[in-house]
């Protein structure tokens, strides 16, 4: 019983070496057939990135990169808050107060009054009266 299952594996690992043969055959005709007719090799898997920490940044002084000849164009990006409601202040002769500022953003008061503490802080807006916001 034991020969014969011996036998019998020798000839199934004989039959899967010649099998594996016939596929490294069939894979070497492809690939020429495959450049002869001009198509690109299969692109295999790429390896998984790693990702690395940053270096540490050195106190040397960084030179300045020369201009591309491309023009990279950037992609318009919409305005802050910030810009919103001082837009509308400075669009404003006689100065705006916060219901104007809330009616015409949609933004609640908490938001107008921490918008405009900003503003006022950054000296680009100055107060005329209470609630009521002119440019500098």
């Amino acid at each position: 019983m034991m020969k014969e299952l011996d036998v019998f594996l020798k000839t199934v690992v004989e039959g899967m070496k010649t099998m594996a043969e016939g596929i490294e055959v069939l894979a070497g005709k492809l690939e020429t057939i495959a450049k002869s007719r001009g198509d690109v090799a299969p692109k295999r898997k790429a390896k998984a990135k790693v990702a690395r920490k940053s270096p540490a940044k050195s106190s040397k002084k960084k030179v300045p990169q020369k201009a591309s000849k491309r023009a990279v164009s950037k992609k318009a990006t919409s305005p802050t808050a910030v810009d919103t409601v001082l837009g509308i202040i400075n669009r404003s002769k006689k100065g705006v107060n916060t219901a104007t500022l809330m009616e015409k953003t949609g933004y609640n008061q908490k938001k107008i009054a921490n918008l405009v503490f900003k503003l006022k802080k950054q000296g680009k807006i100055k107060s005329a009266g209470k609630g009521v916001y002119l440019k500098a």
